[in-house]
């Protein structure tokens, strides 16, 4: 391989480098503009919290979960997970 190879290959990199950087600001730019593109720091409505959480003993903790305007009441252990009660009406803050 001459100098010019390595010219060329050295170019091709840059060029390379230079479209991916590009492509990531125009994404962190304007991502949020596109339909079903999430990206970190997107304006976004959280539909799913933790409302509360309580320990029943060393291995099993009750969480209170909401998801829209529904809360769910869940049972978390090692076994795996089960739903208490399902259904509930959140109640207005």
């Amino acid at each position: 391989m001459d100098s010019v190879d390595y010219l060329r290959f050295v170019a091709s990199l840059a060029l390379v480098l230079g479209l991916l950087l590009g492509a990531a600001y125009a994404l962190r730019r304007w991502g949020h503009r596109i339909p079903g593109l999430a990206l970190p720091g997107a304006a976004r409505t959280d539909r799913l919290a933790v409302i509360a959480s309580l320990p029943v003993d060393a291995r099993r903790r009750l969480v209170l979960v909401r998801r829209d305007d529904v809360e769910h009441l869940l049972l978390l252990e090692p076994a795996g997970t089960t739903v208490i009660e399902t259904g509930i009406r959140a109640k207005d803050n």
